[in-house]
């Protein structure tokens, strides 16, 4: 993959690869204006808590913890006696109260602080970013790992918080501390290559799930082997990236997020051969799954420009190796989205 992706195109291949379609409207974006990435998840997070502090932002009980000349809540007898405060007439009391320091409002505080002080936000930006965390004065800052993510919970009525902890993490994700100027600045994640394998993955996995006939998973496929319990225990799980499954139908396909999806020895390109060997090993094994038959399997690229599609058959297997073009306009990004599947 040559050449950069399209802001815009980087905008909606996060709202897939997040599952946020449904809300996006929500979060009114005007990616043209946001000329690199730090400016566009900025842009994001900053019109996404806008709409936050429109709706008001979410609360929760928070046990809260006095000293208080009424009793109120729970009497904590031992720290009243500890502390002596029975002798100035007041108790120790734990009560429950609505809040809105919680986790989720105190990760989104910290990520707009985090933002504001990367040099390459627009200015406008920044000051609506300062603007927002004084209307969140009363939230405390919280230091974030990327644990903590996992402790937010989410329902029905704070699901407008999907999208931007989704923002929040992939920016901490992102972030590098700048000794020299002393704050932080912003790696590009499209280079990362631990971050946009996986993002693309997900894109891909989405787009079909919302806009294919199939059922749509990461299949877990079961190796043909005859071995005795303690072996078969290390042997590794196999588990797909994208299955597209239908009785008359099954495609497996393995996304790959490559600079290059060839392999280039003495000036002769050739298919790689670890991407072919993985493909493989899914197609020979997938037909141990019940209700898969005769499964065909596929290798997903990006491209920027240039497209290529190949198709075979190996030992038996239709087997297909594609672009898709992230430089086109999005709706042409989808047109070949689906076209792949005509042509698999």
């Amino acid at each position: 993959m040559n050449g950069e992706i399209p802001i815009r195109n980087i905008y909606h291949l996060l709202c897939y690869a997040w599952d946020y379609l449904p809300e996006a409207g929500e979060v009114e974006i005007v990616s043209e204006d946001a000329h690199s990435l730090d400016e566009l998840l900025a842009r994001v997070l900053s019109n996404g808590t806008a709409h936050l502090l429109r709706q008001g932002l979410d609360r929760d009980y928070r046990i809260h913890r006095e000293e208080t000349s009424r009793l109120r809540g729970r009497f904590d007898l031992t720290a009243s006696f500890s502390r002596q405060t029975i002798r100035q007439g007041r108790l120790v009391c734990e009560f429950d109260e609505l809040s809105y320091d919680v986790l989720h409002n105190r990760i989104l505080k910290t990520t707009l602080a985090l933002l504001a002080q990367i040099p390459e936000i627009n200015g406008e930006t920044r000051a609506l970013l300062h603007q927002q965390m004084k209307v969140m004065r009363e939230i405390t800052p919280v230091r974030i790992t990327s644990r903590l993510f996992r402790r937010v919970r989410l329902h029905r009525n704070n699901r407008a918080y999907r999208l931007l902890l989704n923002v929040c993490e992939l920016v901490h994700e992102s972030l590098l501390p700048d000794e020299q100027r002393g704050n932080s600045r912003f790696r590009d994640f499209i280079r990362d290559d631990n971050t946009m394998p996986r993002l693309f993955e997900a894109f891909v996995k989405n787009f079909y799930t919302r806009h294919s006939d199939f059922k749509v998973s990461a299949a877990h496929l079961h190796w043909d082997i005859r071995a005795d319990e303690k072996t078969s225990a290390l042997v590794p799980r196999m588990e797909t990236d994208v299955s597209l499954y239908s009785p008359e139908r099954q495609i497996i396909i393995d996304c790959k997020f490559y600079k290059n999806a060839f392999s280039d020895r003495q000036g002769v390109e050739r298919f790689r051969r670890d991407h072919l060997f993985q493909l493989f090993a899914y197609l020979e094994n997938a037909g141990h799954s019940k209700g898969w038959g005769a499964v065909e399997g596929m290798l997903l690229y990006p491209a920027i420009g240039e497209e290529f599609a190949y198709s075979m058959v190996l030992n038996g297997h239709r087997l297909g190796l594609r672009s898709v073009n992230l430089n086109l306009d999005w709706k042409e990004v989808e047109r070949q989205l689906m076209g792949i599947l005509g042509a698999a």
